[in-house]
């Protein structure tokens, strides 16, 4: 760290990911889960304003051991955890949309969480924030 405490990393600016079929791949995320995609030359996305984000939703980074049964069976060396309104619809979505749905859900005091396999064999956690988050006790 420099002296003056600047050079620290602040939050997660973007996640990007290769796709055999990159313009296919972001239509089933906008079709399924409602991402307003955008072409940007041969790469297509969104952008995230933190003002869409529910209240209680936060950006988490975190590494796990190399042999975390977490992501998935896929051997994938990360996940991606998108923010949802509503869990069980946005489930439904998915399998309307021809994604895979894992069948277990979990529910803590911090939300509730789903994952997908999406047309490319990606595993993603779905994650709906709580109304509020539980005060720690002191």
């Amino acid at each position: 760290m420099t002296e003056a405490g600047k050079g620290k990393a602040l939050g997660v600016g973007g996640v990007f990911f290769r796709s055999a079929d990159p313009a296919r791949l972001a239509n089933w995320y906008r079709d399924t889960l409602g991402l307003a995609i955008e072409a940007w030359g041969t790469t297509h996305g969104t952008s995230f304003s933190p003002d869409s984000m529910p209240a209680n939703a936060f950006t988490v980074w975190s590494t796990f051991a190399a042999d975390t049964e977490y992501f998935g069976p896929s051997g994938q060396s990360f996940m991606i955890n998108l923010v949802v309104d509503d869990l069980d619809a946005a489930l439904v979505n998915v399998k309307a949309g021809g994604g895979e749905v894992i069948v277990e859900k979990e529910e803590h005091d911090f939300g509730r969480f789903g994952w997908i396999i999406d047309p490319d064999g990606n595993r993603v956690e779905l994650w709906e924030p709580p109304d509020k988050i539980p005060q720690a006790e002191t």
